[in-house]
């Protein structure tokens, strides 16, 4: 819709408010709900907006170690600049207007740690080079029958699944809550975020969702929804939706696996499938891939951005650990569907569903743009087998800590990102595993109290 089509619509329903949000550097969405007549002043110059969004971590605790934006500064307003584009009403809220925004420093500077800017300027540079990409993220996330006042109560432990046992692509497990089940697929797709499958996964109440895939920006905006959305549509019916990593050492983690391919200007073609080429694998991709996995190493904290994150990279656990990729493999960190022109595609299994999508596609894109740039080679071999078993490409970094200092101090990830980007995620990072480092957790208490 245009402008003035939107206009027309808010005026010729009556309506009075609108609602707009966007991602912090976590992916948690932040927002509100405004007056009509302050979304429509605020469609030239912005809307001004704390920029503590970008200064505190998920909890709201203020970072103390970021330049951004702190006490130094007085927490100042930044302009927030709606997206007209992202237009949508939410379905399960009375078909309130919804919309997305980008943050900038002022009005002629973009604000370099916004992941939503971040991933148009990445996305800009992919269509400057003659590529339009196209991205979907697939998501697994575990449902309890519980609330946040009974997750506090219950301090977080012993809680309730929406079904019991580990029953992959189970039709028997969706019926016992098939208004729940039914809600999700309608609702998300009422919600514009198309979906392509939904099915139980392998744990007690997993879920997984895909949606189709389109172009980077909507591919990305459709997942940064999808997350919240969940949870509000499980709200209505007593039910917590989570999207943590890894829940228990015990239960499979949760992906959120990124699938990409680059086409030409028109979408007509595949510039990834070549059907006289090796393997149906054209040049760029072949590039791409390769600059993937000369990547990868630096920018692992934007797939995987938890302390958390890490307890679901082990081996044996459906998701990756070394940096590796194969043939439709699903044991290394970068697998390859090339059977046919529509489908061709690299899928990056890093990713958990803990992810920011801006951050975590945006790192993919750039990454492999990197490769076809400087023209680099695929000088490593495809992983036949276990990919756990193969550490000759390196490993994956095995905690948040580690794999923010490789990306903190690389010259790579400055040229993917921009360093002001760099230097605030990592030290964001940073300050994650310091919360982390100074709590007492019950396996030190369990294992320390009476013995030592």
């Amino acid at each position: 819709m245009t402008e003035k089509e939107i206009v027309d619509y808010l005026h010729n329903n009556e309506i009075h408010k609108i609602k707009f949000a966007f991602t912090d550097i976590d992916g948690v969405l932040r927002g509100k709900l405004i007056h009509t007549t302050k979304f429509l002043e605020g469609l030239k110059d912005g809307i001004g907006f704390c920029d503590v969004v970008f200064g505190w971590d998920s909890a709201d605790a203020c970072y103390d170690n970021v330049e951004l934006t702190g006490w130094q500064s007085g927490y100042p307003d930044k302009l927030a600049h709606i997206d007209l584009d992202t237009f949508r009403v939410i379905p399960w809220d009375n078909n309130t207007p919804f919309f997305l925004a980008d943050y900038k420093k002022n009005d002629l500077t973009d604000l370099a740690v916004c992941p939503r800017t971040l991933l148009k300027k990445i996305a800009s540079e992919c269509k400057s080079m003659g590529f339009v990409p196209s991205f979907a993220q697939e998501f697994e996330w575990f449902n309890f029958k519980e609330t946040p006042q009974s997750l506090e109560e219950k301090n977080f432990h012993q809680l309730t699944p929406l079904t019991p046992g580990m029953f992959g692509y189970s039709i028997l497990r969706t019926s016992l809550e098939d208004a729940y089940y039914n809600d999700l697929f309608d609702l998300l797709c009422a919600f514009n975020i198309p979906i392509e499958g939904l099915h139980t996964e392998t744990g007690p109440g997993v879920y997984e969702a895909a949606y189709f895939h389109d172009e980077i920006l909507k591919a990305a905006d459709n997942a940064a929804l999808l997350k919240t959305s969940v949870k509000e549509i499980a709200n209505k019916h007593g039910i917590i939706a989570t999207f943590m990593a890894k829940i228990s050492e015990k239960l499979p983690g949760c992906s959120g696996h990124i699938h990409q391919s680059l086409w030409n200007t028109d979408k007509t073609k595949n510039l990834f499938y070549d059907a006289n080429a090796e393997h149906n694998m054209s040049e760029l991709f072949n590039q791409y891939l390769a600059g993937q996995l000369y990547c990868l190493p630096h920018i692992v904290p934007m797939l995987a951005p938890t302390v958390n994150s890490y307890k679901r990279l082990v081996e044996g656990a459906w998701a990756p650990t070394t940096i590796t990729w194969g043939f439709d493999n699903r044991t290394t960190a970068l697998r390859v569907l090339n059977h046919s022109h529509k489908a061709c595609r690299l899928e990056q299994r890093v990713s958990g569903a803990d992810t920011n999508p801006y951050l975590a596609m945006a790192a993919s894109l750039a990454s492999g743009l990197y490769g076809i740039k400087h023209k680099l080679s695929l000088n490593v071999q495809a992983t036949t087998g276990n990919g756990y078993s193969n550490k000759s490409n390196g490993s994956i970094a095995g905690n948040l800590m580690d794999a923010t200092q490789i990306m903190k101090k690389s010259d790579i990830a400055k040229e993917l990102f921009g360093a002001e980007f760099v230097e605030h995620f990592t030290a964001t990072r940073e300050w994650e595993w310091r919360q982390f480092s100074k709590h007492v957790s019950d396996w030190e208490l369990k294992r320390y109290m009476e013995i030592i």
